[in-house]
């Protein structure tokens, strides 16, 4: 296990070695750049006149200050539906994903620990979560002004704060946007537990997702999407001024639209680390543990396709243009991984299996997400096409290459096609490949600056690298950590009679 976990540093350490570069100041990035923005509106800005008057014309009154911008009730509505979308995701349908992918013994067992993480992650994000990924403090973590949603409602002027969107004077309920990146969170976290399923103490579950939550995602959130919104950027003076306060990984310029490096890449990593330190079932490769209910995972798969709309079309904040372009992606993507995957496997297995387009969906999901809003429909067939195709390598070649008993597939399918989303984002948003480009909120238009597609792929690496580093030392850390005060696995006779009885006395099926 040292030698697996020292080959793992050594290959992301490799990754990154170029990343941790001076960030470069440079004007903001695509209108849609990522699935969040600051939770503290940008306040108006008043235009100053170009002269005073004529002294002998009559004084005019005082201009009345600018009105705040107010909430739309259509994008309010289109947010809360988004985020309902999201749990759905996760609750049933990543639970029901992963449950039916492990042993009937232990269905239970996965379905607790996905609805428990979820419940946990969202108490904790209103805690003090939200507020260290989305409040301004330094270019990696956030501040405490929002420390259990403080704040939002004052009493004494009876409003409610709004958060900034991705157009300049439209704002959404802060509320509102608390609730939809708290699924975000939750859904991450959840992820990570299809690793190590069927071996993992419950109680090493809860405490890793604490710690891992604590420091791994909330400052890749802050470093990803953190930024103060359009509102103030009138100049190319307040565009590098405003570009100073965001998250690390924006000031970059690097996109991920919905969450393919804070969701998936991050979880990834998380996962097989858990599943290096944790080591492989007992009987791994020698007994069975094929799926004990396809029927459950397909469900599971349906339900994250049509819950993953909210998830993209949501990132956009808004219920407009880019929300639709993310929405033709995610179908058009998803599709195109699922015939991919199911031919692949057609071709080098001789049967295409349930399981294969199950996978090859979920694939596509993966893919299409950092990219959904910034690319072209043809770019997100082409993306789709081989997310199928190389996911399905990964858990079949590269999972025997790393030699890890990553249960479900976290690694193979989250790992491989975040990475393989995000640095194709960065190929496929150029305009002159039918994506959106960059957008610059100096002239609020699309960017007239020539798109460099290799300067915007080191840019999504230096990304990719980043999070692969950071989560991958947060996660050892941490598994550490619970396996000293807790241990990290059952006993041996529990994990062959199965979690849903030896840690939560109960069975999923009866006779």
């Amino acid at each position: 296990m040292p030698k697996n976990i020292t080959k793992l540093l050594a290959g992301i350490a490799c990754l990154c070695a170029f990343g941790f570069v001076t960030p470069s100041f440079a004007d903001a990035p695509a209108k849609t750049e990522a699935a969040t923005t600051t939770a503290v509106a940008a306040p108006a800005v008043t235009p100053v006149p170009d002269a005073a008057p004529a002294a002998a014309a009559p004084a005019p009154a005082a201009a009345a200050p600018a009105a705040a911008p107010v909430a739309n009730k259509g994008d309010t509505s289109f947010m809360m539906i988004s985020t309902l979308l999201v749990i759905l995701m996760t609750i049933p349908g990543l639970a029901l994903f992963y449950g039916g992918l492990v042993r009937s013994k232990n269905m239970l067992s996965v379905l607790m620990q996905v609805f428990m993480v979820f419940a946990l992650v969202i108490v904790l994000w209103c805690i003090y979560g939200y507020s260290i990924a989305f409040t301004e403090k330094n270019a990696f973590f956030g501040g405490f002004d929002r420390l259990f949603l403080n704040g939002i409602w004052d009493p004494a002027k009876g409003t409610f704060a709004a958060a900034a969107t991705f157009s300049k004077g439209v704002v959404i309920p802060e509320f509102v946007f608390v609730a939809f990146q708290g699924t975000f969170a939750a859904i991450t976290c959840a992820l990570i537990v299809g690793a190590f399923a069927e071996r993992a103490k419950f109680a090493a579950v809860l405490a890793f997702v604490v710690l891992w939550f604590t420091f791994a995602y909330l400052p890749a959130a802050h470093m990803v999407w953190f930024w103060t919104g359009p509102d103030l950027i009138t100049n190319a003076a307040t565009s590098a001024s405003e570009a100073l306060k965001a998250g690390w990984i924006w000031q970059k310029g690097a996109l991920d639209f919905a969450g393919g490096t804070v969701v998936h890449i991050n979880a990834a990593v998380a996962g097989l680390v858990g599943a290096i330190m944790i080591g492989k079932r007992v009987g791994y490769g020698r007994e069975s543990m094929a799926p004990h209910s396809l029927t459950m995972t397909m469900i599971g798969a349906s339900l994250l396709w049509v819950g993953w709309f909210g998830f993209n079309a949501g990132s956009s904040l808004e219920a407009g243009d880019v929300a639709a372009l993310a929405f033709v992606n995610t179908l058009l993507a998803t599709a195109a991984a699922t015939l991919s995957w199911v031919f692949g496997e057609w071709i080098t297995k001789g049967k295409p299996s349930m399981l294969g387009g199950a996978s090859g969906a979920v694939a596509g999901l993966v893919a299409i997400t950092p990219a959904a809003g910034f690319v072209g429909p043809m770019g997100g067939l082409v993306m789709g096409l081989l997310a199928g195709i190389i996911c399905l390598w990964g858990v079949n070649g590269l999972k025997r290459l790393i030699g890890a008993d990553d249960s479900l597939d976290v690694f193979g399918v989250h790992g491989v096609g975040g990475i393989l989303g995000a640095l194709l984002t960065g190929v496929f948003a150029a305009p002159q490949l039918g994506g959106q480009g960059i957008f610059d909120y100096v002239t609020n238009k699309m960017s007239a600056d020539p798109y460099s597609i290799g300067h915007q792929v080191w840019v999504q690496a230096q990304a990719v690298g980043t999070t692969i580093l950071w989560s991958a030392l947060v996660s050892i850390v941490a598994y550490k950590l619970v396996d000293i005060v807790i241990g990290l696995r059952v006993p041996e006779e529990e994990e062959r009679e199965g979690l849903d009885i030896t840690s939560h006395g109960e069975q999923a099926y009866h006779g």
